[in-house]
């Protein structure tokens, strides 16, 4: 499977898949909250919200359709009165295959906007390859990727609002989540500025062994191979030596 990442204004996403269709590429990832812009305001946010199969779901898909490519994008979901930061999985058809709702809030930028989803591995079957979603911040935690790790998400898929200075997230984090948890992560950001954030760029796609693809600081589509026989054969046995007897108190407290 080749893997795209369109780290570029949203608004150029069908030459985006078109070019990444005619590199063989069978999925192109986006960045979080690419739809709206993520930096907007509650208010902004609320009245761009929809539905998972709204209106926008349904360009997207026949977008996706149109070049016969899969598409992972991020958006404002409304359900009822709640709006979740939220990256959908289309696939080559235009069908939907799997919703993820941000689970990690940062800070009061995301607390003012968004309602916290409240599932942590979603996963779905693409062309053979079990695929999972996190949104941004929630690659920042070793729970959430371990969870995808252990739950056999083989490509973990992360729109990303990374903004600077923390480009070390991308260049240094992102590659020991896919090291440590033995999966691709392909981390997905954007390059502009909106209000007082500069997105940093930086899109990379990691496997358990290596950076195979990095983007710089500025509007790129970077393509990766994910190998089957990485998928396969563990870098290390990490998974296997875990002993969760002992880490009661991640979640319950000291033990007496």
């Amino acid at each position: 499977m080749i893997v795209a990442v369109h780290q570029g204004p949203f608004s150029q996403l069908p030459e985006a898949l078109g070019a990444a269709a005619e590199r063989g590429a069978s999925l192109v990832v986006t960045a979080e909250m690419g739809t709206t812009g993520y930096a907007i305001g509650p208010a902004a946010v609320a009245e761009r919200a929809e539905p998972a199969d709204g209106p926008r779901a349904r360009e997207l898909g026949a977008l996706a359709r149109e070049h016969g490519v899969a598409l992972v994008y991020g958006y404002p979901e409304r359900d009822g009165d709640a709006v979740y930061n939220s990256a959908q999985l289309l696939s080559a058809q235009g069908e939907r295959l799997a919703n993820y709702r941000k689970t990690h809030l940062y800070g009061d930028l995301d607390r003012s906007q968004f309602s916290p989803g409240g599932e942590l591995v979603v996963q779905a079957d693409l062309d053979g390859v079990r695929v999972g979603l996190l949104i941004c911040y929630d690659v920042e935690f070793p729970e959430p990727v371990r969870a995808h790790g252990l739950a056999g998400t083989q490509l973990l898929l992360v729109p990303t609002a990374l903004m600077r200075p923390y480009e070390r997230v991308a260049d240094a984090l992102v590659p020991i989540r896919a090291h440590e948890s033995q999966l691709y992560v392909v981390y997905a950001n954007r390059c502009d500025a909106e209000g007082e954030l500069t997105y940093c760029g930086h899109s990379t796609v990691a496997s358990p062994d290596e950076t195979v693809a990095k983007a710089g600081d500025g509007p790129e589509l970077i393509f990766a191979e994910i190998d089957s026989a990485v998928l396969t054969r563990p870098a290390n046995t990490y998974l296997a030596d875990r002993r969760p007897e002992l880490y009661r108190c991640l979640t319950e407290g000291p033990q007496p």
